[in-house]
């Protein structure tokens, strides 16, 4: 029997993750609900799956479809309403808005739900990687951890750290915390808060972000140290639709006898 899957967030990453059901990527998958901020966007999702696939106006109508795994690729802030709800009912959840995270209480209170339901959360490397190596050399001891995150202007409008200067002047526009980050822009550094509770903890990865003029995608370099290990995660990607894809990697994973 195949396992049930429904997305929240409807955007480019929901629709790639569709696309890659649709051309044979997750065969042991079908979705089943679709949910977003505008439901036409639902509804467009779903009509790619006739008769199998239900547009949803609340995350209620959503949960009650009982799927097996939630995909959220919305916000954090959908990732904060969605999760103790699902959890609880015993639904899983791949997340790509690990941002949430950096609150220290909203990460337990997912912890305790999850272990009390058996489900669990998958958090997706989206435009970063390496997680395996962050964890490991954390647990070695030791570690100091930072994180390079360089973008374009562009990608900074509507933030508080943008002004026209920018688009003609390279600048370091950030430097603190994850958590400080992620507090700064919301929606724009999940990968540092994903790297951090990988490995050190959201207060104590120290995050750089440098606007460039003219740079197009992201550039996400993650360096990790400690007495016997240096790495460095070095990550460039042009658009956002390696996130995505990381979705279907995780989901390819859950249900291969090997796993990477």
């Amino acid at each position: 029997m195949k396992k049930k899957i429904a997305i929240v967030g409807c955007g480019k990453l929901g629709n790639v993750v569709a696309g890659a059901l649709l051309d044979g990527y997750l065969p042991e998958y079908q979705l089943t609900g679709a949910y977003s901020r505008s439901f036409e966007k639902a509804e467009s999702l779903s009509a790619l799956f006739p008769d199998a696939c239900r547009p949803c106006r609340t995350v209620g109508e959503l949960l009650n479809l009982r799927p097996d795994f939630i995909i959220e690729a919305a916000s954090p802030a959908a990732m904060r309403e969605i999760a103790i709800p699902a959890l609880e009912r015993g639904i899983s959840i791949i997340t790509l808005s690990i941002g949430a995270f950096a609150d220290d209480a909203f990460y337990e209170n997912v912890r305790v739900a999850a272990s009390n339901s058996g489900s669990k959360v998958y958090i997706a490397s989206g435009a970063t990687g390496g997680f395996d190596v962050l964890s490991t050399a954390s647990l070695m001891g030791g570690a100091r951890a930072e994180f390079y995150n360089e973008k374009g202007p562009d990608a900074l409008k509507g933030t508080p750290v943008y002004d026209e200067s920018l688009q003609t002047e390279r600048r370091t526009v950030f430097e603190g915390t994850a958590k400080e980050a992620i507090a700064m822009f919301p929606t724009k550094v999940n990968v540092t808060v994903a790297a951090s509770r990988a490995s050190v903890g959201p207060e104590n990865m120290k995050v750089k972000m440098v606007s460039t003029p003219g740079f197009k995608g992201d550039t996400q370099r993650v360096e990790i140290t400690n007495d016997q290990v240096h790495a460095v995660i070095d990550v460039y990607s042009r658009t956002a639709e390696i996130a995505a894809w990381s979705v279907v990697r995780v989901l390819r994973n859950i249900v291969s006898p090997i796993v990477f």
